[in-house]
């Protein structure tokens, strides 16, 4: 029985997991490829091994790069863009088996404990009902992701339409340097009512926020093979130091080693 066949039903196993690839016929075929808009019945937890996957859903946008797992719950809307992906593994989980998680998508950190334990649940035969052993399995499984850490790589998108143009202004030039106050009347609002419009709907100030898209861009570029320098220059950081040393500050770590792959 197909994949397909299970991710739309809230029946059967609270937990099915996957590994998909790059080659035909996989469960979960991934390579480069966009999905259009979307939703499961089921929760969707998935994690790459290479690569970077762009997320969108109607509140906003957020990156996966490798190693770190994405969590969508259940009737999400959602659409993504699959870059340079050969191998990853995820899992779909019932809307009961699903309500102690996350209420929003999030980007979680992976243990080596909760990859192993999906490796295992990946053998377990999609149709069939859990077998004691394997509920114990899935409920240290949900244990694990419950206790993940969630990455700060989520960018909430501003609802009002004015504002709305402010955030997609940065987003096409994000080496842009008008201020506040400018790209406030090009969008036809005054900059006290974009400040607190901004603050309110997109949960941060739009320094942070600018600082948080540039961020994530740069994870974009440097995931598609772009130098630290080009992204620094192409972010308007003054020096490809003055990015890395705001990259570590923001992520704990370098660059290259953030978007360093694990082997198991």
């Amino acid at each position: 029985m197909d994949l397909e066949d299970f991710d739309d039903r809230a029946d059967g196993p609270p937990l099915i997991a996957f590994w998909g690839s790059d080659e035909p016929g996989s469960a979960f075929r991934l390579g480069t490829q966009e999905y259009d808009w979307h939703s499961h019945a089921r929760g969707q937890l998935f994690c790459i091994e290479s690569g970077l996957v762009h997320m969108r859903t109607p509140e906003g946008s957020w990156l996966l790069p490798p190693q770190r797992a994405g969590w969508l719950p259940p009737n999400v809307m959602h659409k993504a863009s699959i870059n340079g992906v050969l191998s990853g593994w995820g899992i779909f989980l019932t809307p009961d088996a699903s309500a102690s998680l996350p209420k929003s998508p999030c980007v979680l950190s992976v243990s080596d404990v909760l990859r192993a334990l999906v490796r295992r649940a990946t053998t377990w035969r999609w149709e069939e009902k859990l077998s004691p052993q394997q509920r114990r399995l899935a409920a240290v499984l949900l244990d694990e992701v419950r206790a993940a850490p969630t990455e700060s790589l989520h960018l909430p998108m501003p609802a009002d339409r004015r504002v709305l143009r402010i955030a997609e202004t940065v987003l096409r030039d994000p080496a842009c340097e008008q201020t506040f106050h400018a790209l406030a009347q090009q969008a036809g609002i005054s900059e006290r009512s974009a400040r607190r419009l901004f603050h309110a709907e997109a949960g941060m100030s739009f320094a942070n926020w600018r600082q948080q898209a540039r961020l994530l861009l740069a994870l974009e570029h440097l995931t598609a093979g772009s130098t630290i320098i080009e992204v620094a220059e192409s972010l308007g950081y003054a020096s490809a130091s003055s990015f890395i040393a705001m990259f570590k500050k923001a992520f704990g770590l370098s660059p290259r080693r953030y978007l360093s792959v694990r082997t198991s």
